[in-house]
C-alpha cells in the first residue's frame, strides 16, 4: 500500500468516521453486550490517518447527523463525497442520504462497503444508492478522479 498524504494527488480532503455509542437520549433499544469495548473508536492503521484528515466520531447511523462533518467539508469547498463503509444498509445508507440532503453530489464505491446482513447490502446497492448518486467500483472512482484531477 502506498502512503496517503494529507492532500492526495487529486488535492482532495479525506474524512474518516468512527462510531462511539448510540444517539444521545435513545434508550428504547439498548446495545447488545453493553458499552463499546476500550479502543473501539481507534481507526485501523491501514487507513493511514494523517494529521490533516477530518476525523468524526458519530453516535447515530449517519456521519452527518449530530457531527460537524458537513461544515468541515463545506469550509473546504467540497461539493462531492465518495461514501464507503461498514453496515451498508444502516450506516453507509444513512450517511449517503444525509450527504444527498445536505446538497453534496454523492458517489458510492460499492465494493468498499459491507453488511452482516447480505439482503440489506444488496437492497441498498440495487434500490437506494442509484437514487442518491453515482455508483461504481473503487477502481472506477479512482480512475475518474485521476482523469479529472490530473
Amino acid at each position: 500500500m502506498r502512503p496517503r498524504h494529507c492532500v492526495s494527488a487529486a488535492r482532495l480532503p479525506v474524512a474518516l468516521v468512527n462510531v462511539d455509542g448510540g444517539a444521545p437520549g435513545r434508550t428504547e433499544r439498548p446495545r447488545h453486550g453493553g458499552s463499546f469495548p476500550d479502543g473501539w473508536t481507534n481507526l485501523i492503521p491501514e487507513l493511514d490517518r494523517q494529521p490533516c484528515d477530518i476525523v468524526v466520531t458519530k453516535r447515530t447511523w449517519g456521519a452527518f447527523a449530530s457531527t460537524d462533518l458537513e461544515s468541515q467539508l463545506k469550509a473546504r469547498g467540497v461539493t462531492q463525497v465518495v461514501v464507503t463503509g461498514v453496515a451498508t444498509g444502516t450506516g453507509v445508507e444513512s450517511t449517503a442520504r444525509q450527504a444527498y440532503e445536505a446538497g453534496f453530489n454523492v458517489t458510492l464505491a460499492t465494493d468498499a462497503m459491507t453488511d452482516s446482513r447480505p439482503d440489506a447490502h444488496d437492497y441498498s446497492i440495487a434500490n437506494v444508492f442509484p437514487r442518491l448518486g453515482e455508483t461504481g467500483s473503487t477502481q472506477s472512482v479512482i480512475d475518474l478522479l485521476e482523469r479529472t484531477h490530473a
